[in-house]
């Protein structure tokens, strides 16, 4: 894949201020890279002004040119209003994996001695989200039922995946579902697991019950590790994995759509944090995330660009590493202050290595 064009999807709040912060680090004059930005208004307010159309056209762009960059966006509580634009952008633009990744960031305390990265590739549809549900009966007796379905294929999508990634980053793909339960509906997924470790030996594999995986993950210090999930674990894994690294600003969330091969034919980044409505206009949220979120799209380009992606990512550690923080990593450096210090680290490491 080589990324001429990432699609923008403007959001809501701050995740909207901290999109536009992002974007200041990918600009062609920071990275040398010929990029355009297309624009799409995903915010609240568009989307209920054009009944989610926008929101499909969005996704149209993606599916076109392979990269997506998303703000977060407000879901609203009613009922029958525009809903979650994430459910219609994963099922238009096919995608079948969501990857968010927790790291370590330099000076903030980890929970339980946590150090290497941690990868949690959950399906992106399916499973206990768009279960069919009824109740029947009424008083004590009313029973309640869903209906859940996994598909063979998105389930490869995940194994396939999680084993490249793994070899990818020298990290052990660990945990799974619980086989043993549910060895039909769960065992789905194991038999792929099983089946992707035998078309990649040299990976580490340690398959475990997903009860067992949260339990050896609070003890667990060691190796990066990979983690294939259902959809319903995954969502709930990530929930409890990103903040074990001390904060979620150093995490980024992928959805990814496969080619029949299982090689990424488009992807979408975006931070794994929400609009926080409290911090918009103050000049204070941390833009780390959705830094983090463009560096991993530029990951899956060209050499090039997988290069100034690596820039991006060693440049906002250091900086958070040498002292310039926002207020929930305990600093004093402003949202726009923080990108300014990484946009330089990024141009003088690229210029440092190009002399090489």
């Amino acid at each position: 894949m080589h990324a001429k064009t990432i699609v923008v999807l403007e959001g809501d709040e701050t995740g909207q201020e901290l999109l536009e912060e992002g974007l200041r680090v990918l600009a062609p004059e920071v990275t040398g890279l010929d990029l355009e930005f297309p624009r799409f208004d995903l915010s609240l307010e568009s989307r209920r002004a054009s009944q989610n159309q926008v929101v499909y056209e969005s996704a149209q762009a993606i599916r076109e040119h392979g990269f997506g960059l998303k703000a977060a966006t407000i879901t609203p509580e009613e009922r029958d209003g525009v809903g979650s634009p994430n459910r219609i952008l994963r099922e238009e633009i096919g995608g079948k994996v969501i990857v968010r990744t927790g790291r370590r960031i330099p000076g903030v305390a980890p929970f339980g001695g946590v150090h290497a990265p941690i990868s949690i590739v959950r399906m992106a549809v399916g499973d206990a989200y768009g279960a069919k549900e009824w109740r029947e009966g009424e008083g004590d007796d009313e029973v309640a039922f869903r209906t859940e379905r996994i598909e063979r294929h998105i389930c490869r999508a995940v194994a396939e995946f999680s084993f490249r990634q793994a070899e990818q980053a020298g990290a052990k793909v660990f945990g799974g579902p619980k086989y043993t339960v549910s060895p039909t509906y769960e065992g789905m997924l194991k038999e792929e697991m099983d089946a992707a470790a035998e078309r990649h030996p040299d990976v580490p594999y340690e398959p475990q019950l997903i009860d067992a995986t949260f339990a050896l993950l609070i003890s667990s210090t060691g190796d990066p590790l990979v983690i294939p999930a259902l959809n319903r674990d995954g969502d709930i894994l990530s929930d409890l994995v990103l903040p074990l690294f001390g904060s979620i600003a150093g995490s980024e969330s992928m959805l990814v759509a496969f080619e029949d091969d299982y090689e990424p034919r488009a992807l979408m980044a975006e931070a794994a944090h929400g609009t926080a409505p409290s911090l918009q206009g103050k000049n204070v949220a941390n833009p780390m995330a959705m830094i983090l979120a463009g560096a991993a799209l530029l990951a899956y380009g060209d050499e090039r660009a997988q290069q100034v992606g690596r820039a991006i990512r060693e440049a906002s550690l250091e900086a958070v590493g040498q002292g310039i923080r926002t207020a929930d990593l305990s600093g004093h450096a402003g949202t726009t202050e923080f990108t300014d210090e990484v946009i330089r680290r990024t141009r003088s490491k690229l210029e440092v290595w190009a002399t090489l």
